[in-house]
C-alpha cells in the first residue's frame, strides 16, 4: 500500500500547511468543538467545523458563534452554507474575522432541509449560481476557499468535474468530493473511481470522501480516485480518533490518546460529555450529547441491555448517566473487549 505514505505527508492549501492528509469531514451537530479537539489531538491533519447556516450567521442568530469561534487549533476551517451570495460573502467575513484560515462552502450535503433551500447540494443542478456564491467568498477574504461537493446531482447530471474546474478558476485552492451523487444520500457504495474525473480536471488538491474508515480503505481510495488526501466523516461516530489512527499509523507513529481499557473508554466518554454541558450549558448539552453516547454504546458496548441504554440516553440528570455509563463499561460483562476502528 505504497498509496498510504502519501497520507503522512503535509499538504499546502492555498498557502496554509496541513500537517498530513487524513481529515476528519465536517459534520452538521457532530463536528463541534470539543469533537474536532478529540480529532486533532489523535492526530488528524485537518479538522471543520459543522457546517453553518451564512444567512443566520449575518444576521447574528444565537448559535453561530458557537461554531464559528476559534477553538486554539492550529488551522481553522470553517464551512458555510446557503444560496444567497450576499449571505455568503458576509458569513465568509465574519468566519475570517473570528479566526478562519480557511473558508469551506458545501455544496454536497444532501439533507432535505438544505437542498430544499437550494442549498448544499442542490447548487450542483445550476453551477451559474453556483459559481456565483464562489465568486462573492472568494472576493470577501483574504484567506484559502475551499469546496465540498458531490459527483452531482443524480446520475443523469454528473458535473463535479466542471464545478470543480469552473471552481479553481474563480480562486479556489481545493475541492473534496464525496463519491455519490445527491439522491443516493449515503445508500450503496461511494464510487471512488469517479473522483478521479475531478482530479483529471483540475490541478489543485482534490479530496477524496465517502465510505472510508480504515487503513485499507484509504490506500483504496487513494489508489482509485487519485486524490491528494482523504477526509472521513461517518466512520468517526463513536471514535473521534479514526481519522488521527490512519494519519499516525502510515506515519510510523502511536495514535495518541485511544482508550485501551475499559476504565480509559469510560473516562474519555465522560470527559467528552462533560465537555459538551459545559459548551452548550447543561440543558442543551444534555440533548446534544445523546447522540454521542449512543454512538459509543453502539461501537464499544453493543450488547447493553435496552432498559440501561434508555436511562442514559433519556435521563435529565448528568449525575445518573455518569453512573449509568460507569455501569456500563467497567461493571457490565461487555467491557471486556475494545474496538479501535482505525
Amino acid at each position: 500500500m505504497a498509496e498510504l505514505t502519501t497520507l503522512a505527508s503535509p499538504l499546502d492549501v492555498g498557502g496554509v500547511r496541513i500537517r498530513n492528509r487524513v481529515f476528519l469531514a465536517p459534520m452538521s451537530g457532530i463536528t463541534d468543538e470539543p469533537f474536532r479537539r478529540r480529532a486533532h489531538a489523535h492526530g488528524a491533519g485537518l479538522v471543520v467545523s459543522e457546517m453553518v447556516a451564512s444567512g443566520e450567521l449575518a444576521k447574528g442568530r444565537a448559535g453561530c458563534d458557537l461554531r464559528i469561534r476559534h477553538s486554539g487549533l492550529p488551522v481553522h476551517m470553517v464551512q458555510l452554507a446557503g444560496r444567497e451570495a450576499a449571505h455568503m460573502g458576509e458569513g465568509a467575513r465574519i468566519a475570517a474575522g473570528e479566526g478562519a484560515d480557511i473558508i469551506d462552502i458545501n455544496m454536497g450535503c444532501p439533507a432535505k432541509k438544505v437542498t430544499g433551500g437550494y442549498a448544499g447540494s442542490a447548487l450542483m443542478r445550476d453551477l451559474d449560481h453556483a459559481l456565483s456564491l464562489i465568486e462573492a467568498v472568494v472576493g470577501a477574504v483574504s484567506v484559502p476557499v475551499t469546496v465540498k461537493m458531490r459527483l452531482g446531482w443524480d446520475e443523469s447530471a454528473l458535473n463535479a468535474p466542471m464545478l470543480a474546474r469552473r471552481a479553481e478558476q474563480a480562486g479556489v485552492k481545493m475541492v473534496t468530493v464525496h463519491g455519490r451523487t445527491r439522491c443516493q444520500f449515503y445508500q450503496g457504495k461511494a464510487d471512488w473511481r469517479a473522483i478521479a474525473r475531478v482530479k483529471d480536471a483540475v490541478s489543485i488538491p482534490v479530496v477524496a470522501n465517502g465510505d472510508v474508515g480504515s487503513p485499507e480503505e484509504a490506500a483504496t481510495i487513494l489508489e482509485q480516485s487519485g486524490a491528494d488526501a482523504v477526509m472521513i466523516g461517518r466512520a468517526h461516530y463513536g471514535a473521534p480518533w479514526v481519522a488521527g489512527g490512519i494519519a499516525t499509523a502510515v506515519g510510523g507513529a502511536k495514535t495518541q490518546g485511544i482508550p485501551q481499557t475499559p476504565q480509559e473508554l469510560i473516562d474519555y466518554v465522560v470527559l467528552h460529555y462533560e465537555d459538551m454541558l459545559s459548551l452548550y450549558g447543561a440543558e442543551s448539552g444534555l440533548r446534544q450529547a445523546r447522540k454521542h453516547l449512543g454512538w459509543y454504546l453502539d461501537r464499544h458496548a453493543p450488547d447493553v441491555c435496552a432498559e440501561q441504554r434508555k436511562r442514559i440516553l433519556t435521563s435529565f440528570e448528568p449525575g445518573d448517566v455518569v453512573a449509568e455509563l460507569r455501569r456500563v463499561f467497567v461493571d457490565g460483562a461487555q467491557s471486556t473487549s475494545l474496538r479501535s476502528a482505525a
